[in-house]
């Protein structure tokens, strides 16, 4: 029968290992000298090996002992690791998040449900709409805010950066019309002062035919061929169509996506920091 190697005797023997005393050994895992002795004893006894070469000045490793140090480190490694999940997975909280409504509609939900998952007593309150104002927020209605800002600018944790691409309906040319109907979102979002840059700079005429906090809603109105908008690149619809230079339409600056975190964060709420930063990070763009 193979014999169980036993987690404290791997330890008092990384210990005299790494200390080459047992005295010094023994302070450090708070034993007698002698309750160490037995313990590397009790572990030569079930290997069948002699681990240890004890002489009057120093503990020196045996060609046995060398070979079973590197396994017993990666051994006591493991069990912390294994014993810290277990215990994370533990913690309850409840977490309030704010991200933007196409982030929230479609790349978040699969994070938070992954999140669930692992750590199922921590509550996700999240809150989707337009983010420019929600940074200034934290702490009072935010734990955590994912929010959009002009390419280089923002605080916060980088996530990943995203271009702002026109689009229209597939099968509606609505970006000959003139003037041309525009459907936005309201006053503070960064992809309305944008659009209605680009087309004043262009000396494009253009006229705003809707406007709403819903990206759904705005997506639905343009696959309709009611009007032009401008998505993400990462969020585009594939009911739509991008549009570029080649149909007339002006470039539209790059975004970055940044995680905003309110002082004193709860475990809770720097666990599902920590999963949205490693997920969004490594996306597809």
């Amino acid at each position: 029968m193979t014999p169980v190697l036993d987690l404290d005797l791997l330890k008092a023997f990384v210990a005299v290992a790494d200390q080459r005393s047992f005295t010094r050994a023994a302070a450090i895992l708070n034993r007698t000298q002698s309750a160490v002795s037995m313990q590397i004893k009790r572990l030569e006894d079930r290997l069948g090996a002699e681990l240890l070469s004890r002489t009057r000045v120093q503990v020196d490793l045996t060609a046995a002992g060398d070979e079973l140090l590197a396994f017993a480190r990666r051994m006591l490694v493991l069990n912390d690791e294994a014993i810290g999940r277990l215990r994370e997975h533990k913690v309850e909280g409840h977490v309030r998040l704010g991200v933007m409504d196409d982030y929230g509609a479609i790349l978040v939900p699969p994070l938070l449900a992954s999140f669930a998952t692992g750590y199922p007593r921590i509550r996700v309150e999240m809150e989707t709409g337009l983010t420019s104002a929600m940074p200034a927020r934290l702490g009072e209605a935010f734990d955590l805010v994912i929010a959009m800002h002009p390419e280089g600018s923002g605080d916060g944790t980088f996530l990943r950066r995203e271009r702002a691409v026109w689009a229209a309906g597939l099968s509606h040319p609505t970006e000959k019309i003139d003037p041309l109907p525009v459907a936005l979102y309201p006053h503070g979002c960064l992809f309305r002062k944008w659009a209605a840059e680009a087309l004043d700079a262009a000396k494009r005429p253009w006229r705003l035919a809707f406007v709403s906090h819903s990206s759904a809603a705005v997506e639905s109105i343009v696959a309709q061929g009611l009007a032009v908008t401008v998505f993400k690149s990462g969020t585009f619809p594939s009911r739509l169509r991008a549009l570029s230079d080649q149909d007339g339409m002006p470039p539209l600056p790059a975004a970055d996506i940044r995680l905003h975190r309110a002082a004193g964060l709860s475990q809770a709420a720097s666990l599902l920091a920590d999963h949205l930063v490693s997920e969004l990070s490594s996306w597809p763009a």
